[in-house]
């Protein structure tokens, strides 16, 4: 267990997974020596388009993005960074191909596991860690979406600043105006704009 420990980002997987079952110290050393870790470099594609998805993800280390590709432009729609999982929702239908890509921006360490579904031979309580799980990104997801339906691009950017301060640093500018629906050039003006208000 010590050996596992000194893994960076293990204890937030232990921590996530506790947000949602009891785990018994038997069952968090399963997990911890169990753990696949992967290293993926800057520009590893996770997966693309039309690819059925295999694998979910867990961040100890990095950021992740989503995008779709729109008439040859790229557009994203999510980062992912540490303590996060990255789930792909495929429903009932295990062969759904992706309707997306997710690209690694920065060096990545991550717990890989195989998606889960009620077939998969682990325990319930597993299963159900899983969809309850999914369902709360679920639900941020559809949360997030309503709030880009309801507000102008400043309040988007605000609102980034606000919940995810880390990724104006870490992320390039032109994907952070992709993400918030805007051009660059309208987010160099918008940050401007705060600056001389501050």
């Amino acid at each position: 267990m010590d050996q596992n420990q000194s893994i960076p980002g293990s204890n937030e997987l232990i921590k996530y997974i506790s947000k949602y079952i009891n785990l018994t110290e038997d069952e968090t050393n399963a997990i911890l020596k169990d753990l696949d870790i992967r290293f993926y470099k800057k520009g590893d594609i996770l997966i693309k388009e039309g690819e059925v998805p295999e694998l979910c993800y867990f961040i100890f280390k990095g950021c992740v993005r989503q995008y779709f590709n729109k008439d040859g432009e790229e557009r994203t729609t999510e980062f992912y960074t540490e303590g996060q999982p990255i789930a792909v929702f495929q429903g009932t239908n295990v062969n759904k191909k992706s309707s997306f890509y997710l690209s690694c921006l920065e060096d990545c360490v991550m717990s890989v596991g195989p998606i889960v579904t009620q077939d998969t031979a682990i325990d319930p309580k597993f299963i159900n860690l899983c969809k309850t799980a999914a369902e709360d990104e679920l639900c941020r997801t559809q949360e997030t979406l309503a709030m880009y339906r309801l507000t102008n691009p400043e309040e988007r950017y605000l609102e980034l600043i606000k919940t995810k301060p880390e990724l104006i640093e870490r992320v390039p500018q032109y994907f952070l105006a992709s993400y918030l629906g805007i051009k660059p050039e309208s987010l160099s003006r918008i940050r401007k704009r705060l600056t001389k208000k501050a």
